[in-house]
């Protein structure tokens, strides 16, 4: 992982970054989109800050998930999860400088597509790329938790990058070697094995999460492991390919009435795999068990070179876009919407309260 070097004079400082304006906010802090102010720096050294305040979030017994949430962050070293750049404290705030993906989110993505929904095509590229990202995440003990439109951002070249951890918990992963018996061929019988690296037993009883996407397991409080965030892919897959969720009702409470006692009628796209992703048992559920590797090979993902999925050119490239439509005046201007004279020139300053959901 690259870190950001401290300067000459010390360590990494608030005031070596020029903060330009708020990306978003959520339970924990806010993000704001920032340069650093190195002079050696290029003109294109932009990142996401995450700004937690300590005091806040210790008043609502939440500063402990902040710190699950750096720990992660730092272990992670992967094409398709957050780089963490830097961090470090300041008066009673925390901050993580992490990459900027200036090509938005699926969710706003999603939006603009005709009809509001992804190709399956599309749908199929983002939905191998977050498998992956899942994978790799539960090989290193973290059951995610999170995964909705809203938190898959998009890089410049047109992948994707999951962000949000801070709904995500850690976990011992014991690998352990699955044997299964193959068809008979005549009076003779195969064993295949296979390694398997899923925190299938890890326990958290936690209400977290989306109200359309929660698992059945963790509405029931009767305890959830990693087959949540394979419930959560399936409401991921149907949402970009049919431009809505599964279970939403007209309120939280029918929402989660659907969950647990609807019986969900599939579409024909990617039926198959869908159906067993919405399992509601999750030892039955595709992943549940054996992990990734069974979605891997199911019928939907026939054709997908996963170990090369990153040559193949995404559906949709901000950069490209950019070009096109002559937008790319300056490296330094790479943000979504423009900032007006004032905002260019008052750099932004960190407010005494924060803004929370």
């Amino acid at each position: 992982m690259k870190r950001l070097r401290a300067t000459a004079a010390g360590r990494i400082r608030l005031d070596h970054f020029r903060l330009i304006r708020r990306l978003g906010s959520g339970d924990l802090g806010n993000v704001y989109l920032c340069q650093l102010l190195r002079p050696a720096a290029p003109a294109s050294s932009l990142y996401a800050m995450k700004v937690i305040d300590r005091e806040a979030l210790a008043g609502r017994q939440k500063l402990q998930r902040a710190e699950t949430e750096k720990e992660i962050l730092r272990l992670l070293d992967h094409p398709f999860l957050p780089t963490l750049y830097a961090d470090f404290d300041e008066s009673h705030y925390s901050f993580l400088v992490m990459e900027f993906c200036p090509g938005g989110d699926l969710h706003v993505s999603r939006q603009r597509q005709p009809q509001r929904r992804f190709t399956v095509s599309s749908a199929k590229f983002y939905a191998a790329e977050t498998i992956l990202a899942l994978e790799y995440l539960h090989m290193m003990g973290v059951v995610y938790r999170d995964l909705k439109p809203e938190n898959v951002l998009v890089r410049d070249d047109g992948h994707i990058m999951l962000s949000d951890f801070d709904l995500s918990f850690k976990c011992e992963v014991v690998p352990m070697l699955l044997r299964e018996r193959s068809a008979a061929a005549g009076r003779s019988t195969t064993k295949t094995s296979e390694l398997i690296a899923e925190p299938i037993a890890a326990r958290s009883k936690s209400f977290v999460g989306t109200h359309e996407y929660l698992a059945p397991e963790v509405i029931s409080g009767t305890g959830h492991g990693s087959a949540v965030d394979w419930w959560t892919l399936g409401v991921f897959l149907y949402e970009m390919i049919y431009g809505r969720t599964p279970f939403r009702g007209e309120d939280n409470e029918k929402t989660i009435g659907n969950i647990m006692k609807q019986s969900l009628s599939f579409p024909l796209t990617a039926k198959d795999l869908i159906s067993k992703l919405l399992t509601k048992n999750p030892e039955k559920r595709i992943g549940g068990i054996k992990g990734s590797a069974e979605i891997k090979r199911h019928d939907f993902f026939k054709g997908v070179n996963w170990a090369l999925i990153r040559t193949v050119k995404p559906p949709v490239i901000p950069r490209d876009q950019r070009r096109s439509e002559a937008l790319r005046k300056r490296n330094s201007q790479l943000v979504i919407t423009k900032l007006s004279r004032k905002e260019r020139d008052q750099p932004f300053q960190i407010p005494h309260q924060f803004d929370y959901f």
